[in-house]
C-alpha cells in the first residue's frame, strides 16, 4: 500500500517537489539502458490488446540495441570542414563497421527531414564516410555522434522493429 500511495505522490506533486520525495525503497531503474529500452518496449507489447505475437521479433530489436551502443562507444569519427560542408569519416573495428553500415545510410534521410541539411553517406571497408551540408558551425559542434541522435523518432523506430513492422537497419 505504501508503495502505491508513494508513486501516486509522485505523480501529483511537482517537479521540486518530487526530487525531494524520491523513494529510495522503490527501483525505478530497469538495469543498463538497453535492458531498460528492451524491458520499455516487452511491456508495451504486454499491454497492447492487438500486438501480433506471430510477427514479435525482440532479438532483432535487441541486435539494434547492440548496434546503438557499439556506435556510441566504439566508433571513432574525424571530422573536416570542406566547402560549406562538414565531412565525418568514421571507422572502428569489424563489429563497429557492421553496426555503421546498417545504421548510418538508414539514419541519413531522417537527418535530412528534421534539419533540412543534406546527408551523403558512403560506406566503405574501413567504416562510413558522411558529408553534411548544412549549418556547419552546428553540425561540427555536434559531431558525428550528436547527429546520430537527432530526430525524436527513436522509440517508435524500436516498437516497430519489436513489433515486426520495421527491419532492422
Amino acid at each position: 500500500m505504501y508503495r502505491y500511495i508513494a508513486l501516486a505522490a509522485q505523480v501529483f506533486i511537482s517537479p521540486v517537489q518530487a526530487q525531494h520525495a524520491y523513494d529510495s525503497t522503490v527501483p525505478t531503474e530497469a538495469g543498463q539502458s538497453a535492458f531498460a529500452a528492451l524491458a520499455e518496449i516487452v511491456e508495451i507489447l504486454r499491454q497492447d490488446p492487438h500486438t501480433n505475437w506471430q510477427r514479435v521479433n525482440v532479438p532483432a530489436l535487441q541486435l539494434h540495441l547492440v548496434d546503438m551502443e557499439i556506435l556510441a562507444t566504439e566508433a571513432k569519427a574525424r571530422s573536416y570542414v570542406v566547402d560549406g560542408s562538414v565531412r565525418f569519416e568514421v571507422t572502428g573495428g569489424p563489429r563497429v563497421v557492421e553496426a555503421l553500415h546498417r545504421m548510418v545510410p538508414a539514419h541519413a534521410p531522417l537527418l535530412d527531414a528534421e534539419t533540412g541539411w543534406a546527408t551523403e553517406v558512403t560506406a566503405g571497408e574501413q567504416g562510413v564516410t558522411v558529408i553534411v551540408r548544412g549549418e556547419t558551425e552546428i553540425i561540427s559542434a555536434l559531431g558525428f555522434h550528436g547527429l546520430m541522435t537527432i530526430g525524436a523518432h527513436h522509440q517508435e523506430h524500436h516498437l516497430g522493429i519489436a513489433t515486426g513492422l520495421l527491419v532492422h537497419h
